[in-house]
């Protein structure tokens, strides 16, 4: 039988309401049937006079433009093809639907802008499978580029690249590191990722069905002494038991081989359960041990010893799992040596009470540092610095740190004497001068002052006089005597002003700021010009 071209029935996308999704799928089918040029420059139309080949040619483009026209109608539903009946040619039709669902260049390029916000901002989820954020990512890169953006692969990459969840960072650097981006395809890229993926989720199962063993390998569900029933060992195979010391199987605790090894490993006998260290009864606080809390929004300590820089007046509050709350009295530094390795921790809330020491994952996060748990270890790393620290799960699932605090150490302390604090504070105002202040309630906040221990050199430097030149000299011998002008310029005399500039040890060119403040404080010092008051309040 003859083939029949007929038989064959060309599939015609469906508009669904993604006009970008479909008008991708028909310029498609349009330019493999080399129709698109009708919706480029649209139908030919004959001359006025056309000859017989002009007028050929006019035809055959109308039959064309009715053909597509075809295509159109079919491919879109009847409410939307009512709006569109009484276009004549199919370019009228094609860009009618251009500007219903993406508008004029000014609403395109308002629609532009928001794809581009809602690409910068796009980030995978944790849970989230690979598959489906590329989906998306590729959603929001084919709605650009109908727009008229421009997606290189390589932007598409390094974007996927920079938005992976914390899980993902080792392949990440990995990828970085090993291949050239810009090379990178897309579909490479993803084939990469979703190994990893498939990775992560095997050692998930893993972890699951060794707890499973682990729990149904323990102690028997009836109370009887048969085998393997009981509450005691018995007989029980040893293959299915979990070290609660290296979660491994095939020992107990006691029997561990790796008891001594982690010099950084903390082992707590607790029964009780702690819900995201919202609050325990730990009954000794040992000092070098530090919990890592990803439910705590900020470092907490409740020695204020520890802490350097410390800001006395800072008051907030932390409210607890079982919605009691705490004061914060204070907020400070502290230096934790981890490995021989001092780090500095900031913005350390003080509660007084708090018998635990807390450090706060979210906090450690944004100081740029990666925290990565894998099965039952916990390690961050730094940027620059690299490892900062790694430490294993403890018995009652918590992850603890073995620090040393460096506590800060005072090595010289000066006591300033407050009557010469005072005297310094009144352009070196006598203590007579001062204490008159203050018994005739002349000023507020001024105390008794006793008399200074000793005399104020910057009085003695400051209010010393120029000697008078004589007027007769000695001479016995020719040119011994030299004849010279004597008069110079002269500074108005202020004694204030030249003791606060030796008290201070400011260059001599600021002696006019000095007078005036000196000045200043003068018409606010008693004299014997008036009585009681200060010449200001005269």
């Amino acid at each position: 039988m003859a083939e029949n071209s007929d038989f064959v029935k060309t599939a015609i996308p469906k508009f669904d309401g993604y006009y970008e999704h479909w008008a991708m799928l028909m310029e498609n089918l349009l330019r493999s049937k080399e129709y698109w040029s009708l919706i480029e420059v649209g139908v030919t139309v004959a001359p006025a006079n056309p000859t017989v080949e002009q007028q050929c040619v006019a035809n055959a483009s109308k039959l064309t433009d009715m053909k597509v026209k075809n295509f159109l109608f079919q491919s879109i539903d009847r409410l939307i093809l009512e709006t569109i009946l009484h276009r004549e040619t199919v370019k009228d039709i094609w860009d009618a639907m251009k500007m219903k669902y993406q508008g004029s260049n000014k609403v395109r390029r308002a629609q532009l802008q928001a794809l581009r916000r809602e690409f910068e901002i796009l980030a995978m989820g944790e849970n989230e499978p690979v598959n489906d954020y590329f989906a998306r990512t590729l959603t929001i890169a084919n709605k650009m580029t109908s727009f008229g953006e421009r997606i290189e692969q390589v932007t598409v990459v390094e974007k996927v690249l920079r938005s992976m969840p914390s899980k993902f960072n080792y392949v990440v650097c990995s990828i970085e590191q090993s291949n050239d981006v810009t090379s990178l395809s897309i579909d490479e890229l993803q084939s990469n990722l979703l190994v990893q993926e498939q990775r992560i989720l095997g050692q998930q199962v893993n972890h699951e069905e060794q707890a499973l063993k682990a729990s149904n390998g323990g102690r028997g569900s009836g109370r009887g002494r048969g085998r393997n029933t009981g509450r005691g060992r018995g007989r029980q195979s040893k293959e299915l038991v979990e070290c609660y010391k290296c979660h491994k199987l095939g020992h107990y605790q006691n029997e561990c081989p790796t008891w001594g090894e982690n010099a950084n490993y903390a082992e707590f006998n607790d029964e009780e359960e702690m819900l995201l260290m919202a609050k325990t009864n730990c009954e000794e606080m040992k000092e070098e041990i530090w919990f890592l809390d990803s439910g705590c929004s900020n470092h907490m300590i409740g020695n204020k010893d520890w802490m350097y820089e410390f800001d006395e007046t800072y008051r907030d509050s932390v409210k607890l799992g079982d919605d009691s709350k705490m004061q914060v009295m204070g907020k400070g530094n502290v230096k934790l040596s981890i490995n021989g390795r001092v780090h500095v921790i900031s913005s350390v809330y003080y509660i007084p009470g708090l018998k635990t020491n807390l450090l706060s994952i979210g906090q450690i996060q944004q100081k740029n540092v990666t925290i990565v748990f894998n099965e039952d270890t916990c390690k961050a790393y730094h940027d620059e610095k690299g490892l900062l620290f790694s430490t294993h799960m403890s018995a009652n699932r918590m992850y603890v740190i073995k620090a040393l605090v460096v506590t800060p150490r005072c090595l010289q302390a000066a006591k300033k004497d407050v009557s010469q604090l005072w005297h310094n504070r009144y352009g070196h105002l006598s203590i007579k001068g001062l204490n008159t202040l203050t018994n005739k309630d002349m000023v507020k906040g001024l105390p008794a002052l006793k008399d200074l221990s000793e005399k104020c050199a910057d009085c003695l430097t400051g209010k010393q006089h120029r000697e008078k030149i004589p007027k007769q000299a000695k001479w016995r011998a020719t040119l011994k005597l030299v004849h010279s002008d004597i008069c110079g310029p002269i500074n108005p005399t202020s004694n204030g002003g030249n003791s606060m500039i030796a008290g201070m040890n400011v260059p001599k060119v600021f002696w006019p700021e000095a007078v005036k403040w000196a000045t200043h404080v003068m018409n606010r010092s008693p004299t014997l010009s008036v009585k009681d008051i200060t010449p200001e309040e005269a």
